[in-house]
């Protein structure tokens, strides 16, 4: 009995390291989750100011364990009407009651759910961002990635990403 509750705990170990791989390239899912509940749109004040705010979040290596968890955190707030993280683009988007959430508690429940993630660039929108954002340094490392001088012109033409098809109609 006792060398099967051993086998088990190992296992149940063996199970726990697995699925908290800490890596830089994590498994992507998108997942499409529903915040604003019944409940939340009664308990809503219909006269109150209600803002948008857009911010970064560094730390986060997966999207349920992170992403989901930050952004449940954050829609249970008292005065938040929606929260939406995109893994992907490492975006949070709230819109909140100005009188009863600032910026600021936004960034500190953020934290709160763990140390390793970091508010960045959290800023008042009129509407939430639909686009992603591309550079050149993305775009040159996507499409022309160790290549020659010859290559690298070729690959340019032939990218579809944002960034190659702005220069391209500047040339």
């Amino acid at each position: 009995m006792k060398t099967l509750k051993n086998i088990l705990f190992l296992f149940g170990l063996a199970l726990t390291i697995a699925s908290c791989k800490n890596e830089t390239t994590p498994e992507v899912k998108t997942i499409a989750v529903d915040v604003t509940s019944e409940d939340v749109s009664k308990s809503l004040d219909p006269n109150a100011t209600y803002a948008k705010v857009e911010f970064g979040i560094e730390g986060m290596t997966c999207a349920m364990g992170c992403a989901k968890t930050i952004e449940k955190k954050m829609a249970k707030m008292d005065g938040v009407k929606s929260a939406k993280v995109d893994f992907d683009k490492r975006l949070a988007m709230v819109e909140y009651d100005e009188a009863k959430v600032s910026p600021k508690t936004l960034e500190e429940t953020v934290v709160k759910v763990a140390d390793i993630y970091k508010v960045k660039d959290m800023k008042v929108v009129e509407d939430f961002s639909t686009e992603t954002k591309a550079c050149k340094a993305d775009c040159d490392k996507a499409c022309c990635a160790n290549k020659t001088e010859a290559e690298k012109k070729a690959c340019k033409a032939d990218c579809k990403k944002a960034c190659c098809a702005k220069e391209k109609k500047a040339e």
